[in-house]
């Protein structure tokens, strides 16, 4: 007879896990009482919470597990830049970053094993989807993280700000993606400010009017594009929300939460979307919105299709965007030594589907 799987309690939230003890007769501040051992202290081992009841520990140990997915191989850059391939199951594995910078540590986490996205130019959509990521294995990246960087409260803190940026899109795991992000903000947890932690999207209008909703954080939106012809084919999801509906989305995000921060993400591709003119597109789209513009130099992979912009090139469409007043910075190209980069992180992905498949079928689920 198989014996009961256990349940992951890396899989909940504070509130998810004062539910949890509910139901097994304990009363609820043991779940801050377990969030302060896993996520401050990076204990997983029920014998070694030492402030818990034998009896409470025999019963976790019987019932529960705390199971942070497994790290395969760490890379080191030469500028710094960590990248952790993590297995999640028996056919897949995702990849996770951390970038130093200074007194900044930002660490890029993945949300789905895969991508249905299809986006041209990046190198995850490239190796299929299989499936979406649990919360346990949202947050046992960062669990992970920092225990690999030495992240304790006597050390101090290395991983500064966390940005759902890794592979997949996380608002078509809305479910999973907001009880980690929640994980992240709270006090007894990781207990980042809601600045510190960006979700990034290709444009899943109806997603984005959830989060402004159950999870406010910076939003950083995928755009790549001033027109929905181009962005149609840089970025297909543009077919279901296009444009307007985006930035229309984006204006009620702002209006619901006037302190989240929303930049636009721009990959500058040689002759394809660099030039002054789409520049002076670009502002047009972003009047009345607070917008802070990101250029991120392509970073380009194996039968990628498309060329970097020139140097010049990035640098006249950004003096052109500050000249009207966008903050606008270039993102340094970090860690494509170790194929780290921006676009770049490909992990391994089983049970691929068609396309047009995957991107419907992760679509209709999540929302």
């Amino acid at each position: 007879m198989t014996a009961p799987a256990l349940t992951n309690l890396l899989d909940y939230d504070a509130t998810g896990l004062a539910g949890w003890f509910a139901e097994h007769g304990e009363r609820g501040f043991r779940a801050t009482q377990i969030i302060k051992w896993v996520h401050q202290q990076g204990v997983i081992q029920f014998d070694q919470m030492s402030n818990l009841s034998r009896a409470l520990r025999d019963m976790l140990a019987t019932q529960s597990e705390i199971r942070p997915p497994e790290i395969i191989t760490e890379r080191l850059s030469q500028d710094g830049t960590r990248k952790w391939l993590m297995r999640v199951d028996n056919g897949n594995s995702i990849e996770t970053v951390f970038i130093p910078e200074g007194e900044r540590g930002t660490l890029c986490v993945s949300s789905q094993v895969g991508c249905p996205l299809d986006c041209a130019f990046c190198a995850t959509a490239r190796q299929g989807f299989s499936r979406n990521l649990s919360t346990a294995e949202i947050i046992g990246q960062v669990w992970q993280a920092a225990r690999a960087l030495g992240q304790t409260p006597k050390l101090g803190r290395h991983i500064t700000n966390v940005v759902m940026m890794g592979m997949g899109e996380p608002l078509l795991n809305f479910d999973n993606v907001v009880p980690a992000m929640r994980l992240m903000l709270d006090d007894h947890a990781y207990n980042l400010a809601r600045k510190r932690v960006t979700l990034s999207t290709a444009g899943v209008v109806p997603g984005i009017d959830k989060l402004a909703e159950h999870c406010p954080v910076s939003l950083a939106i995928s755009l790549h594009a001033t027109n929905d012809e181009l962005r149609d084919r840089l970025v297909p999801i543009n077919r279901s929300y296009p444009i307007a509906e985006l930035l229309a989305a984006c204006k009620r995000y702002s209006s619901a939460n006037p302190h989240a921060e929303i930049t636009f993400e721009y990959v500058m591709l040689k002759g394809v979307n660099d030039s002054l003119a789409e520049a002076k597109a670009l502002i047009r789209l972003l009047q009345g919105l607070p917008a802070k513009v990101n250029l991120i130099p392509f970073n380009p992979f194996k039968d990628a299709g498309f060329e970097r912009s020139e140097d010049t090139a990035i640098n006249a469409f950004r003096e052109r965007l500050q000249r009207s007043g966008i903050v606008t910075v270039t993102r340094k190209t970090r860690g494509d030594d170790i194929a780290a980069a921006c676009g770049q992180l490909v992990g391994e992905v089983q049970a691929k589907a068609r396309r047009h498949q995957r991107r419907a079928a992760a679509t209709e689920e999540t929302l």
